[in-house]
This record gives structure tokens, sequence and C-alpha cells, in this order.
């Protein structure tokens, strides 16, 4: 009797549906990656127009609703992403006094020696148009203990920018500094944040009658021993 033979049998492709696929994200991730990038869009949209408004009108009071019609948003988003009228002016203030001081920094490289680089970089500085939005935002910082970590965290942002930029000029000029350049930054800014808001406070006197060029050791190789 004849013994029935085997055959492998091929085994059948995957189909198509049954092959693995790469994962792909989902509607509701899309949407939240979405929406967090519009969220960022409202923030920037809304500090920019603030500080635009600071510009145009420094001291002057500004209203959420003119903040929101500047910004082509509703009045309400001013206080879903800052919180408070308050909060949102100490963050345009800041972006507004960053905006300045880089503008600065490029006038500070046009300088050829250090003495003059002390006294440029000093005049710009009290010249600088959003130094009342900034006055206005260290009083708020003051005022409102919730606002302090807003202000503190632009703070340092603005020493640190400032710090890389002198740090950079000098070593590119080959000058020097009498102290270490986080000293020698925040010890600049202090003194001329705290000038502005003493003449905004009613002190006698300008923030032109402050030896601000005096707050930087700044020095190049003719004033090494003075």
């Amino acid at each position: 009797m004849e013994k029935k033979r085997t055959e492998a049998r091929p085994t059948p492709a995957r189909s198509a549906a049954a092959r693995p696929t790469p994962a792909r994200p989902t509607a509701a991730r899309s949407a939240g990656v979405s929406s967090r990038d519009r969220g960022r869009a409202t923030r920037r949209q809304l500090i920019e127009a603030t500080a635009r408004l600071c510009k145009e009108r420094p001291g002057a009071e500004i209203s959420v609703a003119e903040i929101a019609n500047a910004a082509g948003v509703f009045p309400n988003q001013v206080t879903y992403y800052f919180g408070s009228k308050d909060s949102l002016l100490v963050h345009a203030a800041f972006l507004g006094l960053l905006h300045d001081a880089r503008r600065i920094e490029r006038l500070g490289r046009q300088a050829p020696d250090a003495a003059t680089f002390r006294r440029n970089i000093a005049r710009a500085v009290l010249a600088m148009p959003s130094l009342p939005s900034v006055a206005r935002a260290l009083a708020a910082g003051i005022s409102k203990p919730e606002l302090a970590p807003v202000v503190d965290r632009h703070l340092q942002l603005l020493f640190r920018q400032s710090g890389r930029f002198v740090g950079q000029l000098v070593d590119a000029r080959g000058w020097g500094v009498r102290r270490p350049l986080d000293v020698e930054t925040r010890t600049f800014w202090s003194t001329a944040l705290g000038a502005v808001l003493l003449v905004r406070a009613g002190a006698n006197g300008t923030v032109a009658d402050l030896d601000l060029a005096g707050a930087l050791t700044i020095h190049d190789e003719s004033e090494r021993g003075r």
C-alpha cells in the first residue's frame, strides 16, 4: 500500500493588515501638541503687544481690553495665560529690557577703548525706553510677593546675557575686569535699576546725576596701573 506523501506547505504571507505598523501619534496626542503650540503663540502675542503698548505710552495705565485688542485675542486669555495683568506687564517689561540690552551690546562693541565703552554703555542704559516699565515691574515684585519669582527669573536672564556679552568682549579685546563677571553685571544693573526706582519714587535729581560708568571696572592696558 502506497504511503501518502506529506509535503510542507508554504506559509501564506502575512496580509498587510496583519503586519505590525510603526506607531503613529494618536489624534489626542496631536491635538495636545497643537494646543500647546497655540498656547505658546498666544502668550508670545500678548507679551509682545503689551511691550509695544508700554513703549508707545510709557507710564500710562493700560487696560486688559487694550492689550487683548492689540494682541488679537480675547481679554480672558490674559488671566488664563498669566494669572493677572500685573504678571503680564512684568513679562512685557523685561522683554523690552532684553531687547534694549541687545541694542546696547551692539553699541558697546563699537567702542575703541574701555573708557569709551564704560561711558557709552552707561549713557545708553540710562536712556533706555524700557526703564520706566521695568521700574514698575520691580515695584510690583515688591508689593505683590506672587510676582517676585517672575521678576527674579527675568533678572537672572538679564544678568546671564550681560555676563556672556562682557566676557566675550573682554576676551576679544584683551581687557580686564577687577571683579568676577557675575558681580560686575549684577552691580551695574542693580545700580541702574535702583537709580530709576529712586527717581520714580520722587527722589530729587535725575538718573543723569548718577555716575553709572563708575559702577563698571572694565579697563584696558592703558588703565591697568590706575
